[in-house]
């Protein structure tokens, strides 16, 4: 069987109520996303594996849950969550003979020791002369399997700059700039900037350079490309001409931004004549940020659909999460599936079509869903739990319709806030409570 070209596109912060799956009452439209759902197969109960950005990103890329070894993000100037020469999708696929690329959002490290001037102080760490931007930038995608990389490393955190591969393209040289008004609010972490540095070129630009590659393709070998967009996380900065698209204010006008993307690569494939051949995962990191709750309250828009939490949760808002395999000719156009799955699910679900043989050391969290998108009959389900993790020492432990949480709350602030609980009628539980055990379904 000829190998299949792989794409996946992975959102930032964007909950399963932020996709309109056809539905025309919906307030932000996605209809670009909707024919990918219409292509392929939704699943309704699929997972990231944290309720923060750079755990889920291990975790999906290596098929192993980010708790087995960290829990956090990567801050600002923050090394590389990876071990030397540890297992990887992209890695995985440049052994089978695929071109690999990378676009976007990386926030899984660097080698910040490789480009830092000796006998920088702690408190000159943020500072563009602190570093030395002409030298090679390791520990990033090209030293994790990937032939290519172009991207901004994270929108809100430095060097805000433009990145090929392992070297800089434009060169951080100012502190952090004020940009024009951003449209939906949000800020910056300290740190170096390009000249001119503008955030709302991130999302096109990316893209862009994502379709580039596809064109680039000549059909003498398979690819496999990971487009990470910026959006919709905060800063929330649509571009004009998305302003006013939705009826849940710039923040549904960005998830909708992010839908034309998705169908400006999925009509570079269609132009190539790649679709037929080509698996495209939709998905994202985990759910969305915690102004939803605002978005709640003023546009009567809730990310997380019907259920309750929302990005940093152990509810299932804060990791269940947009789900869409597309495969012509082998998933069923518009099929649906409630099987529980996981991010961490897609290494042994690629190495399988593959034919590849993980070994014992490699996405070791990871589960074939092969048989699902094939329509096969299977045992039942397919995996025996589930484990979510997004702070240490807290885990939501699900088998079949039941959950355990060993905490006060699934929520990761303290209190939610009262307005929230009043308008879903859900209950507080207090600090004493040693934890929760619900039926899912109830």
């Amino acid at each position: 069987m000829e190998k299949p070209n792989v794409i996946i596109l992975f959102a930032d912060d964007m909950g399963v109520g932020d996709v309109s799956y056809g539905d025309p009452a919906a307030m932000i439209q996605t209809p670009h996303i909707d024919r990918l759902s219409s292509r392929g197969m939704t699943f309704t109960d699929g997972h990231s594996s944290s309720g923060i950005c750079t755990p889920s990103r291990y975790a999906m890329l290596t098929g192993q849950h980010h708790w087995r070894r960290f829990h956090g993000i990567v801050g600002a100037f923050g090394g590389s969550v990876f071990e030397p020469n540890e297992f990887t999708i992209a890695r995985m696929f440049k052994q089978q003979g695929y071109r690999t690329a990378m676009f976007g959002k990386w926030h899984l490290g660097w080698d910040w020791d490789a480009i830092r001037k000796p006998g920088v102080a702690k408190k000159n760490l943020a500072k563009a002369s602190s570093y030395d931007w002409t030298k090679r930038f390791p520990g990033g995608p090209v030293d994790q399997g990937f032939d290519h990389y172009f991207g901004d490393g994270t929108i809100n955190f430095p060097p805000y700059c433009w990145i090929e591969d392992d070297r800089f393209l434009t060169i951080p040289t100012k502190p952090v700039m004020k940009s024009r008004p951003l449209a939906g609010g949000g800020g910056f972490r300290a740190g170096p900037m390009a000249e001119g540095w503008n955030p709302y070129d991130i999302l096109p630009t990316i893209t862009e350079k994502t379709v580039e590659w596809i064109e680039e393709q000549d059909g003498d070998a398979p690819f496999f490309a990971y487009l990470a967009f910026n959006s919709p996380h905060y800063p929330i900065v649509p571009n004009k001409a998305f302003h006013g698209k939705s009826k849940a204010g710039y923040y549904g006008d960005f998830v909708i931004e992010t839908d034309a993307m998705v169908g400006k690569v999925m009509a570079a494939l269609e132009k190539k004549g790649l679709l037929e051949n080509t698996v495209v995962v939709f998905s994202a990191d985990n759910g969305s940020e915690k102004h939803c709750l605002e978005r709640l309250k003023k546009f009567d828009q809730w990310s997380s659909g019907d259920f309750r939490g929302m990005k940093r949760d152990l509810y299932e808002g804060g990791h269940r999460v947009p789900f869409i395999v597309s495969w012509p000719g082998k998933v069923k156009a518009g099929s649906r599936s409630a099987e529980v799955i996981s991010q961490v699910d897609l290494a042994a679900t690629f190495a399988d079509i593959l034919g590849h043989h993980l070994g014992n050391d490699e996405a070791i969290d990871s589960y074939s869903i092969l048989p699902v998108l094939k329509g096969e009959e299977f045992p039942k389900p397919l995996r025996t739990a589930t484990v979510q993790n997004t702070a240490k020492g807290k885990y939501a432990l699900r088998q079949g319709d039941w959950v355990f949480i060993n905490a006060h709350s699934g929520s990761s602030p303290r209190q939610e806030p009262k307005e929230y609980l009043d308008y879903f009628g859900l209950e507080m539980y207090s600090e004493n409570n040693p934890g929760l055990l619900f039926n899912h379904q109830g």
